[in-house]
């Protein structure tokens, strides 16, 4: 392994307290989970995924115990799919389902919606196995009017911020 760069943090007389480096460590797999919906077994194996972090498994779990999950991991660390596949699954299973994702900035949202798109995708056009079609799509203050309108009307996966969770969405949430 690489040792990381160290900080200068020269700039910061009696700022920072302390400095910790924290060593990798060797990922623990686990296999699919087994109640994971054939369609998105497939689309993960045509993505090149045969099995999960032990955490994205333990994530899944818990999330279809109906437990609340917190993961917070490094960069790159499968965070994504964690949050991913109950929501992708629990749709699959109920195609009336909707999910709200918040994100803090519109930047991160739209970083997402990319691989959420790539998913849901994949599996309406790509999978063997039959499977719904999931709308997914972003409501923010770049969405234009017709399609915050589609988006908030049709879409299983609403990707927003809080900003326009408490000002657009709120207000509106009869609709």
């Amino acid at each position: 392994s690489m040792d990381a760069p160290s900080l200068d943090l020269s700039r910061f007389p009696g700022r920072v307290i302390a400095t910790r480096s924290i060593p990798p460590r060797e990922a623990v797999y686990a296999p699919l989970p087994d109640g994971l919906h054939p369609a998105l077994r497939e689309t993960l194996a045509a993505r090149g995924i045969e099995r999960l972090y032990s955490h994205q498994v333990e994530a899944f779990d818990a999330a279809r115990a109906g437990e609340s999950v917190v993961v917070t991991t490094g960069t790159a660390s499968g965070k994504s799919l964690s949050y991913l596949l109950p929501v992708i699954q629990a749709t699959l299973e109920d195609p009336s389902a909707r999910t709200l994702l918040l994100f803090p900035t519109k930047a991160l949202t739209q970083d997402q919606l990319r691989g959420v798109l790539g998913l849901v995708d994949h599996l309406a056009t790509r999978t063997d196995v039959p499977a719904p079609r999931i709308v997914a799509g972003v409501y923010d203050g770049d969405t234009p009017p017709a399609e915050r309108t589609k988006v908030r009307d049709r879409a299983n996966l609403v990707l927003t911020n809080p900003d326009m969770l408490h000002s657009a969405l709120l207000p509106s949430h009869g609709r």
